[in-house]
């Protein structure tokens, strides 16, 4: 691995590292953290798979640059939301929409032959979803929490 590769993940853990601080501190449950930090570890996993070896094809095709409306997606939902559980559930569900759509969007565009690997790109995109519907599911969790403790307070 180059030099340049190695400042490229450190850059990578870095930017994830404070973006998960972010909103897992505008979080008060432990259930909202964790969905916090399973959206950073799709985010990580995604842009690192996607550098490495690539998703669809090797790291050089340019139909793995669609994978960058699932992380903008995500970001977008999340600004829109103001990072809160409900608004950020949806959000994480809209990424795992895209990420399912992804393989889907490359298939009509290149149109190539059905063979094992197009299967396992889109196994592997379904991997992948599931990671954005889990989040989703407990960001959606974490608001029945903080509207449960704000129950028993009142």
């Amino acid at each position: 691995m180059a030099i340049s590769q190695f400042v490229m993940a450190g850059i990578l853990l870095l930017v994830l590292g404070l973006l998960y601080l972010l909103v897992a501190s505008r979080g008060r449950s432990g259930t909202y953290k964790l969905a916090a930090g399973v959206a950073t570890a799709a985010s990580l996993l995604l842009v690192w798979g996607n550098l490495a070896v690539g998703f669809i094809g090797s790291e050089d095709n340019p139909m793995n640059l669609l994978y960058g409306a699932v992380l903008a997606v995500g970001f977008i939902g999340a600004a829109v939301a103001r990072l809160q559980p409900q608004g950020m559930a949806r959000a994480m569900f809209a990424a795992a929409l895209t990420q399912f759509a992804v393989p889907l969007v490359a298939l009509l565009i290149k149109r190539p032959e059905l063979n094992m690997g197009v299967l396992w790109v889109i196994v592997l995109n379904t991997v992948f979803a599931g990671l954005w519907v889990a989040a989703g599911w407990l960001f959606r969790r974490a608001t029945t929490i903080s509207s449960g403790i704000g129950r028993q307070i009142a």
